[in-house]
């Protein structure tokens, strides 16, 4: 409910608190112009595909309709048939979901995102001036190691990022679980 009052009064000034509220309840308050802020508010919304399909009751009749056995594989949604699923996201299905009426009627325009695919979680790993990869090789090199990954040990990586659904927020607990042990060694004494 909080967050549909800043998105309401977008264009008014707001007061919010200059240390944070639960820390420093009787703390100063600053006044803010909402004006020119754009909200973008964004989440994972895990199995909101199931909602989806229940609305849109789903069935296996007609050219082009997804035959239902071929849908799910051990249990888990087809990524294309959930991402193609995801694109006619509606309000009501956020709110079956159990957002609150009163904050999806503030946001008009709802988008998808498509998870990202195995050659663009590599490309996660290794492109980006400060990329995981890079930051990794910076660390061993700090203690005169150097750090190589072979083009099979990315994709793997990438596709263990995948299989457990995290993209690329997964990728830096993978590595870390991978690259640990060999990090206290190389630092040990």
């Amino acid at each position: 409910r909080c967050s549909a009052g800043i998105v309401e009064n977008a264009g008014r000034n707001l007061n919010v608190p200059e240390r944070g509220a639960r820390k420093h309840p009787r703390g100063e308050n600053l006044q803010m112009d909402t004006k020119d802020i754009l909200f973008i508010c964004g989440g994972a919304f895990v199995d909101l595909d199931k909602t989806i399909s229940e609305r849109r009751q789903d069935s296996s009749i007609g050219f082009g309709a997804p035959v239902r056995a071929n849908m799910r594989t051990s249990g888990v949604m087809n990524a294309a048939v959930a991402s193609s699923l995801l694109e006619s996201v509606e309000s009501a299905d956020l709110i079956a979901y159990g957002l609150i009426p009163e904050f999806i009627g503030r946001l008009p325009i709802l988008v998808s995102l498509s998870a990202l695919n195995e050659d663009q979680l590599v490309k996660v790993l290794t492109e980006p001036k400060n990329s995981l990869g890079k930051q990794y090789k910076k660390m061993f090199c700090l203690n005169n190691v150097k750090l190589h990954f072979t083009e099979t040990a990315l994709r793997l990586i990438s596709k263990k990022a995948m299989a457990k659904n995290t993209g690329a927020r997964g990728l830096r607990t993978i590595l870390e679980s991978l690259l640990t042990e060999a990090m206290y060694e190389v630092c040990a004494p």
